[in-house]
């Protein structure tokens, strides 16, 4: 009973690892979120949705059920992001904006600030993501046989980005440290939660896949039309885009070494 515990205790680790790191990175932001990008593009590409559809086999006028979640939840944050008006710009626009290390307050000139809330919901959504995880952990465990061991390596090994993640997001919308770090910690706890959960009772596979797909396009969208863009604007594009490419391909590896 306490296995899928002291599993989640190893993602709560990892998990404020990620933040650690996404904290004391310095001037070298724009390799951060190149890498963020990059781990998002291999958790949702490799990860999520992957588990998604082999979780939910309904279709929907032809169509799986999770893929159609999968862009509502790209849609969702992208007709967000329009109503509020914080995504005009276009790639080679985005030098003026503010940035997530700097005040929350833009300067004459400047384009608009970027909207808190919608950091907050991403980054609480990554929350619910590794909640998720640890209800997943303990699932596996009462599955038995090797499910169990799967399951732990991958969780274990993707919650430092998704620490690593939360911190970024968060302050790429303008939080401050204080809030960016409080998220980190109740990301690292989520694990444990979910975990815990499954001692009392379990929820749908459906649900389940569900909510996967919907989560996939949400950060879909936050790796592509946002952090990317953000990435590449005051830096040379080199350096970042291995940083990318290197992401995506630790959660190949990650993926591959618990499959």
């Amino acid at each position: 009973m306490t296995a899928p515990l002291l599993i989640a205790a190893g993602a709560t680790a990892t998990t404020l690892l990620g933040g650690w790191v996404a904290q004391h990175v310095g001037d070298r932001r724009h390799l951060v979120l190149g890498l963020a990008a990059g781990l998002m593009l291999g958790i949702v590409a490799f990860d999520l949705l992957p588990e998604a559809l082999d979780a939910n086999k309904s279709e929907v006028f032809g169509v799986p059920a999770p893929l159609l979640l999968f862009i509502a939840g790209f849609l969702a944050l992208h007709i967000t992001e329009r109503c509020v008006a914080i995504h005009r710009a276009h790639e080679d626009e985005y030098g003026p904006h503010v940035h997530p290390f700097a005040s929350p307050h833009s300067e004459k000139g400047d384009a608009e600030p970027r909207v808190k809330g919608v950091g907050l919901t991403a980054a609480g959504a990554l929350v619910g993501h590794s909640f998720l995880d640890g209800f997943a952990i303990g699932a596996a465990a009462q599955a038995g046989g090797t499910t169990g061991t799967v399951v732990a390596i991958a969780v274990i090994a993707h919650d430092f980005a998704d620490g690593f993640n939360t911190y970024t997001i968060a302050r790429l919308y303008g939080n401050n440290r204080r809030r960016g770090l409080t998220l980190v910690a109740a990301d690292a706890v989520a694990p444990l939660a979910g975990a815990a959960v499954t001692l009392a009772f379990s929820i749908s596979e459906n649900t389940l896949s569900l909510y996967l797909g919907f989560f996939s396009g949400f950060l879909l969208y936050l790796a592509t039309s946002d952090i990317l863009p953000e990435a590449h604007s005051p830096h040379p594009t080199r350096a970042t885009l291995f940083f990318t490419v290197t992401g995506v391909a630790f959660i190949w590896l990650v993926i591959g070494l618990s499959t």
